[in-house]
């Protein structure tokens, strides 16, 4: 089992191989002996970065212990279409029941690898990080954020506990940014702040409350350089909101800090693998 791998993550694992089996993989159990053995290869289908090859050594491993599990390429790895990225082998029954579910995971994290990877590159020599957000697949959350890192990208806040982030929501019920910072401030004192400015008044008045990090809501290009020269770097930048391939390097040039974007996680295409059987196996 790799070691790297956190406890929820090995969790989400084991959830997702009882799903897919069940009762028992029917087919599997009807037509492969028990004894058999047999040797296999994980393809990439389609040009791309690879993420996820120790979740799914994990998938195989956590139903056969004795399963065998080569990886050919490294995390975070450009690929092309075609390329042998790992070599499995073991009992045909442990590899055939837990394929679909390896599959699963690779596809997923390297899609998102995939997509991080060109945010990263289309930001390439400006300050500017790329950041995930919390726009995950329900209890993948691990999985998500783990692939944005392996594609050159960084996590925002895993959760809700880690990071105040006072939005629009948090400041129309509290009355303004100022009491929502001060009833945050009181409650959890050493959790860093971000707070969401819709204009630039708000964020001068995000400023003058010292927080750490302001988050720029769809904001135009002028305003942005606008708050970048505001903030002369008194605070973190992050501008966020309907961030796309196209406007991603425009964004990074009006200096701000991060660029968030929520299509990393929930619009990502899987990329495409395969397992194809190889031999008997020794």
């Amino acid at each position: 089992m790799p070691a790297s791998l956190p406890p929820d993550l090995l969790e989400t694992i084991r959830r997702a191989l009882a799903e897919d089996i069940g009762r028992g993989d029917v087919t599997t159990e009807s037509i492969i002996p028990p004894e058999a053995a047999m040797r296999g290869q994980i393809l990439a289908k389609q040009d791309g970065v690879v993420a996820g090859l120790d979740v799914a050594e994990a998938v195989y491993k956590m139903l056969d212990p004795e399963v065998d599990f080569r990886p050919q390429v490294e995390e975070g790895a450009r690929v092309t279409r075609g390329r042998v990225l790992a070599l499995v082998s073991g009992r045909t029954r442990s590899l055939l029941t837990a394929e679909r579910t390896a599959l699963n995971f690779l596809g997923r994290m390297s899609g998102i690898a995939t997509l991080t990877r060109q945010f990263v590159d289309a930001v390439a020599g400006t300050q500017a990080v790329i950041l995930d957000t919390r726009k995950t697949a329900p209890g993948l959350r691990a999985a998500d954020k783990l692939a944005v890192r392996r594609g050159g990208g960084q996590n925002h806040r895993i959760g809700l506990y880690d990071m105040i982030l006072i939005k629009d929501n948090h400041i129309d019920y509290a009355g303004s940014i100022t009491e929502a910072v001060t009833r945050a401030r009181a409650a959890a004192p050493g959790l860093e702040i971000e707070v969401e400015a819709r204009t630039l008044e708000d964020v001068r008045e995000a400023l003058a409350l010292g927080v750490e990090r302001i988050l720029l809501d769809n904001m135009s290009l002028e305003r942005m350089r606008e708050a970048v020269r505001l903030a002369a770097g008194r605070a973190k930048l992050e501008a966020s909101g309907n961030v796309t391939l196209e406007t991603v390097r425009a964004i990074a040039e009006t200096g701000v800090d991060f660029i968030s974007s929520g299509a990393l996680t929930h619009s990502a295409k899987v990329f495409d693998v395969s397992f194809d059987y190889l031999d008997r196996g020794p």
